[in-house]
Formats: C-alpha cells, sequence, structure tokens
C-alpha cells in the first residue's frame, strides 16, 4: 500500500481510538504513551522481556539504582556496611516505606523478594552461589554472609537489566520462581490499576500519592522517583503507522520506538521531538535452542556463521540509514571496555554461502525442521524472524516459519520441550548494549543449561571463564578473559550476535524522556 494512503488510513484509525475523555478533558493530568509492543506478562522477575521491566519499574523499586554514569547508587537503602574480610554486607533500609496496600516494607519482604528474583537472573544466581546465610535480623536490616568476597553484590540488586531486582510483599515473593506473580503490588512511584487494564489495548497507572522519594538527584534509576503526571496510560497501537498518526495529532504524548521507515516523516513536525535515549542501543541477538535438533549440534550452529550476514539483519529493522545501525559486533557491547575483535573475523570476512552449505552438510543434519518464531505484532522482531528464515532456507535447513502474536511467542519461548511438543528452534531478539557490557550482567552468554537464559546453551569452558572474570580484580586481566569468552562464544555459539540498532523514540508536549529507556518520573508537561 503507498504510504500517503497508509497514512490516511491510519489517521482514521487513530481517530477512532481517541476520545474527548482520552485526548482533551484530562489535559495535562495525564502522560498518554505508546509501549514497543503489548503488556502481556506482567511479572517482572518471571520474564525478562523489556516492556514487562518497564512496567516493573513503575509499581516495584529497588535496593539499589544506577545512575547515568552507571554507578550504582543506595535507593530504598540508606546504605550498607561490609565487614573488613569482605564476608559480611548489612543492608539498611530507609524508614517510611510502605506497600501499596498500606502495609509497612520489612526486611523479610526483601529476602524473599531477592531469593525468587534471583532463581531467575544469571547474576543472581552467581550472587547466590556465593551467600552463606541471607536473613533479616530486624525489620529494617538484610545480611548476606557469604562464602567468599563478592564486591559485585550491589551491582547484582541495583542493575536495570532484566530481570531487574525489583522487592515485593513477602506473600508474592514466595510464589514459585516458575509460577507468574499476577498481583501488582509494589512500594514505587505508581499504582497499578488493574481494573482498568484491557489486554492488547491498555494498561493504567495512577501516581502512588505515599511514594517516599530519596534525597538527592534522579539519574537513570537512582535518586528520587518525582512523578508530575497523576495517571499513566500506556495504548498499545501495533500498527506504527497508527502510532504515528496518533503522535502527530497530539493523542498520544510519547512513542517509545517508531519504525526507522516513519522517522522522516515525524522530523517534519516541528511538534515532534527524536532523539537516541542510549548510546549504547540495542544488540540483536539470534537465539538457537541448544536443547533439542536441530541445533543442539554445535557444528550446525557454527555452520550458520559464514553466511550470516548482519548488515542484513539491520538493515530490515532500520533500512540503508547508516546512523541507524552498525554490524561487524560481537559478543560485548561495541564501544565498551570489553568489546573485542577476537575471533570476530568468522563474521567479518567476505561471506560464503557455499562454505555454509558444505558446513551444514559436513554437521549430520538430516532435514530436521527448525521452527523460527515471528512476533507478527512486534516490527523489528518479525524483521529478524524474516531474515532468520531466509538464511536458514539458503544453507539448507528446513524452516517451520510460525507467526504469532507477542504473548504468544512469550509463552512459546518458556517451553524447552521439542518442536513436536510446541517447542522451537531459532528466535530473534534485542538486548540492550546496557546488558551485555561484561560477563557479569550478559545474561545471553550464559551457559549453564536450564538454569539460564532461553535457548539453554551449556559450556563448561564458557562458564568457567566467566567465574575467573568475576573474580579478577586487575583490568587488564578482566579484557583477557573476555576477549577469551568472546573467542569460546563463537566455538560454542551460545546465541548469534546480529549488529547494533541504535533505536530513536519520539515525544511532543512533555520535558525530554531520555534516561537510558523507558522511565516515567521526572518528566513534566513541557
Amino acid at each position: 500500500m503507498p504510504l500517503s494512503r497508509r497514512l490516511l488510513l491510519s489517521t482514521a484509525m487513530a481517530s477512532a481510538l481517541s476520545s474527548p475523555r482520552l485526548a482533551r478533558a484530562q489535559g495535562r493530568r495525564v502522560l498518554r504513551f505508546v509501549p514497543q509492543s503489548d503488556l502481556a506478562i506482567l511479572d517482572p522477575v518471571w520474564t525478562p522481556a523489556y516492556v514487562t521491566r518497564n512496567h516493573g519499574l513503575m509499581v516495584f523499586d529497588t535496593l539499589y539504582g544506577m545512575d547515568g554514569a552507571y554507578q550504582i547508587q543506595p535507593q530504598m537503602v540508606e546504605g550498607h556496611v561490609v565487614e573488613p574480610d569482605g564476608l559480611t554486607w548489612t543492608l539498611t533500609l530507609r524508614e517510611g516505606l510502605r506497600w501499596h496496600d498500606g502495609e509497612k516494607v520489612l526486611a523479610r519482604d526483601c529476602t524473599a523478594s531477592i531469593r525468587r528474583w534471583a532463581a531467575r537472573d544469571g547474576l543472581g544466581q552467581s550472587l547466590m552461589a556465593a551467600t552463606a546465610e541471607l536473613s533479616a535480623p530486624d525489620d529494617r536490616t538484610l545480611r548476606f554472609r557469604l562464602k567468599k568476597p563478592f564486591p559485585l553484590l550491589t551491582y547484582a540488586l541495583g542493575k536495570p537489566g532484566s530481570p531487574v531486582c525489583v522487592m515485593m510483599p513477602e506473600r508474592l515473593a514466595q510464589t514459585d520462581p516458575g509460577t507468574q506473580v499476577k498481583e501488582m503490588i509494589g512500594s514505587g512511584p505508581f499504582r497499578f490499576v488493574a481494573e482498568e487494564r484491557l489486554a492488547g489495548a491498555r494498561v493504567v497507572y495512577a501516581r502512588n500519592p505515599d511514594y517516599v522519594p530519596r534525597p538527592g538527584t534522579a539519574s537513570f534509576t537512582a535518586g528520587p522517583k518525582e512523578v508530575f503526571f497523576e495517571r499513566v496510560e500506556w495504548h498499545v497501537l501495533p500498527d506504527p503507522s497508527t502510532a504515528a498518526a496518533a503522535l502527530r495529532a497530539g493523542e498520544v504524548d510519547w512513542w517509545e520506538a517508531p519504525s526507522f521507515d516513519l522517522l522522516p516523516m515525524l522530523a517534519r513536525d516541528p511538534a515532534i521531538h527524536t532523539a537516541v535515549p542510549d548510546p549504547t542501543g540495542y544488540i540483536g541477538t539470534l537465539r538457537l535452542n541448544h536443547l533439542h535438533a536441530p541445533f543442539n549440534n554445535p557444528a550446525l550452529r557454527r555452520a550458520l556463521l559464514p553466511a550470516l550476514r548482519q548488515a542484513d539483519f539491520m538493515q530490515a529493522v532500520a533500512g540503508e540509514s547508516p546512523e541507524g545501525w552498525r554490524d561487524g559486533v560481537g559478543f560485548f557491547c561495541p564501544g565498551t571496555p570489553m568489546a573485542s575483535t577476537a575471533g570476530l573475523d568468522i563474521l567479518t570476512a567476505p561471506r560464503d554461502l557455499e562454505r555454509a552449505r558444505r558446513e551444514v552438510a559436513a554437521s549430520g543434519y538430516r532435514g530436521e525442521p527448525a521452527v523460527v518464531l515471528a512476533p507478527s505484532d512486534f516490527p523489528n522482531l518479525k524483521a529478524l524472524a524474516d531474515v532468520t528464515a531466509d538464511l536458514l532456507r539458503r544453507v539448507g535447513i528446513t524452516v517451520d516459519y510460525q507467526a504469532l502474536d507477542w504473548g504468544s511467542t512469550l509463552g512459546r519461548l518458556a517451553r524447552t520441550g521439542p518442536v513436536s511438543e510446541g517447542g522451537w528452534s531459532a528466535f530473534g531478539t534485542f538486548w540492550a548494549g546496557l546488558d551485555q557490557l561484561d560477563p557479569a550482567v550478559h545474561a545471553s552468554l550464559r551457559a549453564n543449561g536450564l538454569a539460564g537464559p532461553r535457548g539453554w546453551p551449556t559450556s563448561e569452558k564458557l562458564e568457567a571463564l566467566r567465574a575467573s572474570w568475576m573474580e579478577q580484580a586487575d583490568q587488564g586481566e578482566r579484557l583477557r578473559l573476555a576477549a577469551e569468552m568472546q573467542r569460546q562464544a563463537f566455538e560454542d555459539v551460545p546465541y548469534i550476535p546480529l549488529g547494533q540498532l541504535l533505536a530513536r523514540t519520539s515525544w511532543r508536549g512533555i520535558t525530554t524522556p531520555l534516561q537510558g529507556f523507558a522511565l516515567f518520573w521526572g518528566i513534566r508537561p513541557a
């Protein structure tokens, strides 16, 4: 369909979505936001999905936060004391913290929350493996007694990467980590308005009048989380043209992830501002299921590398614009200390489709179907799926392309069974560069089987290198170990890097929302 006709139809659709109550009567009391996708899952510990992480940080708070300089700062805690031997950490909660149901935040709520989060998070697993005892001696005190020093303790509790270590009441935190928490009771700056949630269309939050901001200056996920809107409404608009039309018409205030093909049109509107919220961008990753055929075969995983062209994936999402993406990306975020060229020639050398076909045949591949999941309502991820399916077919792999909505995709990704039982083989997604800074937070590079990330890779060598990195204090040795991890990753192929996307966000009528990702405190009417 021609773009002009598509926009005309989208404008009509966006107008139909609005109403006097939505667009006018609420005035500046309401911040209207278009998220990257529907909020299919509410529990920010159960899923690493960024849309759920962003929701979680509105409703729940964290013991520590990260400031704009990537430094960890106290958040729910007043501070902590570490004994000289490094084996005992005592954390003290701030006074006056309350859950949304009015109950006091207690230390035992927090210890239960930490345990549940740690069961789902790679760095959390490392923390608990180093912990001899986690206790709550009184209502405001948490105590870690460690088996060995763990200098990354506050980093683990305050990192903004998914899943975030959010605090919830003990009765919710005692939910099995493999089961979703459905009741959204936190202590964060917003209350979740459950009765107004409309799956696939709307999510509503109300300002928490009882929230106690900590003193200081707000910076990223640290500092006072001051809210200047009484209400935040997420309006799910899967069609990019509909979202663009709604933003241009002033029916929404902020579009989290505008599609690259519509950026030139948005740029022509003087009322709309567009910028890159996070210079580390998003790293494309092709997750392969290591549990079942065909990609439980490491030789087959490696056979894809000579034919894979990162530019194909990035152009499918961002077009030809050179400022929208980068290729030549390895297993650590470009431009950050741990990034290197170690082993990277397998992706940067001239592409060789015939070599890939030969290696597929030599791997012992027997024609098993590879199920490629394609989220039909998530355009960027669908683009990755389309290129993946084409690549697999070209190298001689049988493809079963399955288009699903985002919520169904997340449900499928959690399944560990074979494709004959509703499992999956390959899935393309994006992770923030912030989540690939180093081996400590790089969940996609975990290779500890069923305890690890979806795809469930297993590599004793990768895990040994990670453990060495986390125990090492010398930066030069850390750089060496990170380079060695990258070389090993090109052997084991826990996933395949697809390039770096420099995504934009667009807004109008509000002060700049640029805080790394979609955070809803500190934003005022312009």
